[in-house]
């Protein structure tokens, strides 16, 4: 028996063509929303077996649609559909335990086969999404070698917005070994020496210092 499925996409052609394609292919579709707040609302009205959904859409994303369905224990298996290879938005679709998540690019030859893995209970993300996981593991993992623990302790604390003075008295050091210590993770992260710079990346990677 195919699965009732719920679509929702804010580009009315895409929307269309992804109809057009799961009819096509025998799909059960029951509904369709160009906006999160409609799209969720059809989930709650017919409970469907699956909810196929753009991640960045007006009054709702794809990511608060997943997190409300979680917290209100909505059963609705949940695809993402997106343009979008953002890590901190897969680690976010991860986090919420999202089912599938394809890149519309390759949204044709891919969305049969993550249907199938979603009703057998298996995750599918787009291989192109996987190469970008493990390229940031990769990543991650060679910044983790550069910088030293007390480096990291300092990246913990920019991260927090403490000032240099600050940062000094609460690791019992001198303003100046501060600043020598952000010069050299600076050169080693090849951090633009811009004001905020080294602020922006400590709070983009404060999953990793915390290891």
């Amino acid at each position: 028996m195919n699965p009732s499925i719920i679509i929702a996409d804010d580009h009315p052609l895409l929307l269309k063509g992804l109809h057009d394609f799961l009819v096509e292919g025998k799909f059960n579709v029951l509904a369709s929303a160009q906006d999160g707040n409609s799209a969720y609302n059809l989930i709650i009205k017919y409970q469907p077996d699956i909810a196929i959904l753009d991640i960045e859409m007006p009054k709702m994303s794809g990511l608060e649609i997943a997190l409300a369905c979680r917290n209100n224990k909505i059963g609705a298996k949940i695809i993402l559909i997106t343009l979008h290879k953002e890590p901190q938005l897969i680690i976010q679709a991860k986090d919420l335990n999202v089912n599938g998540y394809i890149l519309k690019e390759y949204a044709i030859e891919e969305i049969k086969i993550c249907l199938e893995k979603v009703m057998q209970d298996e995750q599918y993300f787009s291989p192109a999404i996987m190469d970008q996981i493990n390229k940031g593991k990769f990543e991650n993992e060679e910044i983790l070698q550069a910088i030293t623990p007390s480096e990291r302790k300092i990246l913990r604390l920019i991260a927090k917005e403490k000032t240099n003075k600050e940062i000094a008295e609460i690791l019992f050091i001198s303003i100046r070994t501060v600043e020598k210590h952000r010069s050299n993770i600076i050169t080693k992260l090849g951090v633009s020496h811009k004001t905020n710079a080294l602020l922006l990346w400590a709070k983009d990677h404060q999953d990793i210092l915390l290891k």
